[in-house]
């Protein structure tokens, strides 16, 4: 039997954008980094992207399309799950929901070589940075010009002893530069956007997805979807009353490993029916 060339094509491209994507993202470490955010070259007024994803869907996560302001089949359906009125099938579309991480281009100190890459965070930090951006006493710390770095301390659960990695983020009080001369310029010019780490999968396709986890038989193992996230992500925050101290709780927040099939399953399968196929 010939080789099928072009699968072969497509699982090296698929290998090579995943490495693209390692290489283009940031994970604070244990211990103190230093970073500097970068105004977004495809959004010079805004440099922080809100992207929302569905999380352990057939255990894989995928990029909702409410990101961008399009109709997500899944979306639907949780709310036609809610309107059932039962309990479990309201717990189940609760889980379902896609939740926010946020992204912002980045350059780490003392890695300038390695160029701008994307920092993800739950809603604390996210929360945190806007709140020192809205003080007066730092302002725009993402000016390149007269912006201020951040110090971000990050503790692992095991070191910290508690079920959550903990996160503390401080401003650096002098005012500095991104960048001098034509590195400034080539930080603020070679950046990757967002949408070529994390594609949007089509309606129809996020259909199927939806309805194969509902019907795992009718989907074969063997399918492969080239818009998944590849990426392990932490999925909500807690606030806390010290403003410095931010939680990433990755992990805690309920989501559905399982299908989302409560006692009524009959019921289940003809919400899905009533609301894609009639």
């Amino acid at each position: 039997m010939a080789l099928d060339i072009n699968a072969i094509r497509g699982r090296l491209n698929k290998l090579q954008n995943t490495q693209k994507k390692t290489d283009a993202l940031w994970k604070p470490t244990p211990g103190k980094s230093q970073v500097r955010i970068v105004p977004y070259k495809f959004n010079k007024d805004n440099p922080f992207i809100e992207l929302y994803f569905h999380y352990n869907v057939n255990n894989k996560t995928y990029l909702s399309p409410i990101s961008f302001g399009r109709p997500d089949p899944i979306v639907e359906f949780a709310d036609k799950l809610k309107r059932m009125g039962d309990k479990e099938d309201w717990k189940a579309a609760k889980a379902m929901e896609p939740k926010l991480r946020t992204f912002v281009p980045v350059i780490v100190r003392g890695q300038e070589n390695e160029g701008v890459k994307f920092w993800g965070f739950g809603k604390t930090v996210y929360q945190e940075i806007l709140g020192y951006i809205a003080d007066p006493d730092y302002g725009d710390i993402t000016d390149p010009n007269t912006g201020r770095d951040l110090t971000v301390d990050y503790i692992s659960a095991e070191d910290a002893g508690t079920s959550y990695p903990t996160t503390t983020l401080r401003v650096k009080p002098n005012q500095t530069p991104l960048a001098e001369g034509g590195d400034l310029q080539k930080f603020l010019d070679n950046q990757t956007e967002i949408t070529e780490l994390y594609s949007e999968l089509s309606y129809a396709e996020l259909k199927n997805v939806l309805e194969g986890w509902l019907n795992p038989s009718a989907t074969s193992d063997d399918d492969d979807t080239t818009s998944v996230v590849e990426e392990t992500l932490s999925t909500n925050t807690t606030s806390k009353a010290t403003p410095s101290v931010s939680h990433d709780l990755g992990g805690s927040i309920e989501t559905p490993t399982q299908p989302p099939v409560s006692k009524k399953t009959d019921d289940v399968a003809a919400a899905f029916d009533d609301l894609f196929n009639n």
